[in-house]
């Protein structure tokens, strides 16, 4: 990926004046390169086309969040609508990655030249990627298309069918979901590309829904209805709405799953001839497959199904059961999944789009929120990128431009195709996708155990697949918890440690990658003190005990999910466990290597190892582990395991929805406005609600829901003034804890500022200076502003003759403000300077300063002048306010 393009904003010699203070030295402040303010907002213009993704742009000032940014038509410009604040140590990052700049050494430092080398996994019995005895037809459908709330563009009803031809009776049916990616392409390169809806006059959509063919036509030879369905105008819009899309691609799924309903029943005949080519569906036996969003979107449509929201686009009755999901490289903004439908999610190794691995929370999110019968199993795919699961993603097989999503500023040892024998090519990736979605359905939808292993960390591998190595582990189905870090466990002699946490002393692990730490620690909205690990530290004998002893009976092995360090040595791990009678049994050594990883992977991942439970130990009140080697290793849980994989029976789980309200901020005093958490179901339940206030810190709590209808308020206090400002967002967030799932998880306030913009003038009205001095001006404002402000100044034709020259001032200035060469000499007027300045809060006045050059020619004297243009505290078209004039004399 790139650095930005030269900038063309302005550097200016800057000095704020508080109210009642003394002005400071003035103070050198400029964007960085690449980064402008327009009317529109924050902008970071990229050299390089930046396709649409599924991981969000965010813009980040240091550690601070500013907000997700959308992307302009060209691919090129990114821009965060409403004043963002203060800016420094500006930065972009997709995914957890910072694509703005490049990686600081240390970070580079952090890989081994060498990736760890994997043992070989033996072949698993049974290979669900061998082709069935089925031949196939396929063909397409195209419905009108749906209006749904929050997106202008109707969205597309479009699919593709891949079917037995011969196969008896009902079928099972199994639906694939795109991403987010570009909309619309009209030739062969990224200039060609866009992010629109509908396509405009001379180009094409991308036929997204199009790439998963291999792995339909795979599911269809072994007797399933497969269909591949379009989003492409909930890509082109989702980055509007809050939850990135998820609700929207949860209706359009299940506005197709209402009319495979019909269609599989009384309304037969009615059926586009596709659907009527193959056999009827049975929608009680139904598979969900989604890509990136889409991934996101299967397992909301998988909660809508089962828990159906108070207000939905999708009015209809719910005429269809979810048996399983395959997730590829998703993203999981809401952290909410849901916890009884069973599921398998892909993680690509050398993911560039969604690459902080966040899919890891559809395993871990799931953990104590319900009954824990439904398998969670995570696939750790070494080699794979994000983009090649999907053919028209591909380079070489797509119909349009493609590209591969990986990429390093240095060649990678692990990702990089032409330098690291570990990654997959297309076909290796493609063929190992098509093998664990057949995989997944063949447990999930035919409950054929013996491809559990495949999934569950038994350490085996399907054949078809090919080369691909993949590392898996799994937490539900017949395990039960033994160690759950959080309150209530002893550690000694290790550190229990918060998986999120804004305090360095708590926090398990940081590093400097670009990815984050882990996709275990994956941030929500704020810390979460109940949401732990263990660190071990090596050579120390670590003893956890519970609260109160373990049930343990009926299970054959203790299986542990234990991060090493990417490319670490095998590390032996000792473990011992004592029962409610003091008897301690030795358990054995398990042994784990390093997940192979490189400064520009996600790698710090718990890969799962068992050891045989002697018959006797029915339960565990202490744990010991012992870890081998210098490093460190974390435990992620333990569980007590045995095979098999029962029927998960969904539970009746609460379901909450977070609501959001609108307010004027008011004159004076403080009002308290109650946002309204709403819950209904049968069981008693917890949730955590995370409260964010643009003035402190994300602060969150767990609250308790009663069995019925319930209504959490939580209180937001806002305070009105008669100073103008930004409007205040103070976003309330829910995540499931226990008997509940959460749809709507994003609400709260926003109150809207009602206050005029401070008057501006100007001081001098002419400045004055010789040559070699600066020439200055102070702008004063008549009243403070409660936000950061934002000013563009413009050259203009001065009224007198002749005008300053870009050779008349300090010629790393101008280069500096312009990107330009100040040679050949030229009026300022000319060059179309945008400067730009910052206003911080409070402030009542600023000084300009522009230094000059002295030369050695008799000139006269030379005049400049400026427009001053300010930024509604919303972005919207800035309003001149007041210029100035200067005479540069010899």
């Amino acid at each position: 990926m790139a650095a930005a393009l030269a900038a063309s904003t302005l550097l200016l010699g800057v000095s704020a004046t508080p109210a009642s203070a003394d002005p400071p030295a003035p103070a050198v402040r400029s964007l960085p390169p690449g980064w402008s303010l327009g009317k529109q907002g924050l902008t970071w213009t990229s050299d390089r086309p930046i396709p649409p993704g599924d991981a969000a742009v965010e813009f980040w000032s240091g550690d601070r969040l500013l907000g997700r940014a959308t992307s302009g038509a060209d691919l090129h410009t990114f821009t965060l609508d409403g004043a963002p604040g203060a800016l420094s140590d500006l930065q972009v990052r997709i995914g957890g990655r910072r694509v703005d700049a490049a990686a600081p050494q240390r970070t580079k430092r952090l890989a081994p030249r060498t990736p760890a080398t994997l043992p070989a996994a033996p072949a698993n019995p049974i290979d669900p990627g061998v082709k069935g005895p089925y031949s196939t037809t396929s063909g397409e459908y195209t419905l009108p298309g749906v209006h749904l709330t929050g997106y202008p563009t109707p969205i597309e009803m479009q699919a593709v069918v891949v079917g037995p031809t011969n196969a008896p009776g009902k079928r099972p049916l199994a639906l694939f979901l795109h991403g987010r990616h570009w909309t619309c392409f009209s030739g062969d390169d990224f200039g060609s590309i866009s992010a629109e809806w509908p396509c405009p006059a001379g180009s094409e959509a991308v036929p997204s829904y199009r790439g998963y063919r291999q792995a339909q036509e795979l599911l269809a030879s072994q007797g399933y209805v497969t269909v591949s369905i379009s989003a492409n105008a909930i890509s082109a819009q989702d980055n509007a709405v809050p939850d990135y899309g998820a609700q929207a691609r949860s209706t359009l799924v299940r506005m197709h799953l209402a009319h495979w309903a019909d269609w599989s029943g009384g309304k037969r005949a009615t059926a586009p001839a596709i659907v009527r080519a193959v056999p009827r569906a049975d929608l009680s036996r139904v598979f969900l497959m989604g890509h990136s969003r889409g991934g996101e979107g299967v397992s909301r449509a998988a909660l809508d199904s089962l828990t159906p929201p108070s207000a939905d686009d999708y009015r209809g009755a719910v005429r269809w059961t979810i048996r399983g999901l395959l997730l590829i490289g998703p993203t999981i903004f809401g952290q909410n999944p849901q916890p009884d439908v069973p599921s398998a999610t892909i993680l690509p190794g050398c993911d560039g789009d969604v690459g902080d691995l966040q899919g890891q929370q559809y395993v871990d999110a799931t953990r104590q929120v319900s009954s824990g019968r439904a398998l969670h199993s995570a696939l750790y795919v070494v080699g794979a990128n994000h983009n090649y699961f999907n053919t028209e993603w591909t380079p070489g097989q797509a119909s349009g431009p493609a590209f591969d999503d990986f990429w390093s500023e240095e060649p990678d040892p692990l990702c990089t195709p032409e330098a690291a024998p570990t990654r997959l090519t297309p076909n290796q990736q493609q063929d190992a996708g098509a093998t664990y979605i057949a995989t997944a359905a063949r447990l999930f939808v035919a409950g054929d155990d013996r491809a559990r292993p495949l999934l569950d960390g038994s350490g085996v591998r399907a054949p078809s697949a090919g080369p691909a190595r993949v590392l898996t582990h799994a937490i539900g189905a017949n395990r039960t918890p033994v160690v759950i870090p959080g309150p209530g466990l002893s550690v000694s002699h290790a550190q229990l440690c918060d998986q999120v946490s804004d305090d360095p002393a708590k926090v398990c692990l940081t590093t400097d990658s670009f990815w984050g730490p882990s996709p275990h620690f994956v941030r929500f909205s704020g810390p979460e003190p109940d949401r732990q690990a263990v660190k071990l530290d090596g050579g120390a004998t670590a003893t956890l005990r519970p609260a109160k002893p373990v049930p343990v009976t009926g299970a054959e092995s203790l299986a542990l999910r234990l991060v090493v360090p990417p490319n670490a040595p095998a590390t032996p791990f000792r473990v011992a466990v004592t029962d409610d009678h003091g008897r301690r049994a030795e358990l054995g050594t398990a042994t784990v290597t390093g997940v192979p990883g490189s400064a520009w992977t996600s790698s710090y991942w718990g890969q799962e190892v068992r050891l045989p439970l002697p018959r006797g130990v029915r339960t565990v009140r202490a744990l010991e582990i012992t870890p081998g080697g210098d490093g460190p290793a974390w435990l992620i849980d333990a569980w007590g395991w045995r095979p098999g994989t029962p029927a998960p029976r969904p539970a009746a789980l609460d379901r909450v929805d977070v609501s959001d309200l609108t307010v004027d901020e008011g004159d004076s005093g403080t009002r308290t406005y109650r946002i309204q958490v709403r819950s209904h179901g049968p069981r008693a339940a917890k949730v955590r609600l995370f409260l964010g206030d643009p003035a402190a810190a994300t602060k969150s709590w767990v609250v308790g829901l009663k069995p019925g209808r319930t209504t959490i308020e939580v209180p937001i206090s806002v305070t009105g003034n008669t100073t103008y400002g930004e409007d205040r967002r103070y976003p309330v967030t829910a995540k499931a804890i226990g008997n509940t799932v959460v749809g709507d998880y994003v609400g709260g306030v926003l109150a809207v500022n009602d206050d005029p913009m401070p008057d501006f003038t100007v001081t001098p009205a002419v400045a004055t200076a010789r040559e070699g001095s600066p020439l200055a001006w102070t702008l004063h404002l008549s009243a403070p502003a409660d936000s950061t402000l934002y000013l563009l100044l413009r050259p203009q034709k001065p009224a007198s003759e002749p005008e300053l020259s870009t050779t008349d001032v300090d010629p790393e200035w101008f280069t500096g403000m312009s990107g330009q060469d100040p040679e050949p000499s030229r009026p300022l007027s000319g060059t179309g300077l945008e400067g730009f300045m910052e206003i911080a809060s409070g402030t009542t006045s600023l000084d300009v300063v522009i230094p000059t050059v002295a030369d050695s020619l008799a000139e006269g004297d030379e005049h400049v002048r400026w427009q001053v243009l300010v930024y509604p505290a919303d972005f919207s078209d800035p309003i001149p306010v007041a210029t100035g004039d200067g005479i540069l004399t010899d």
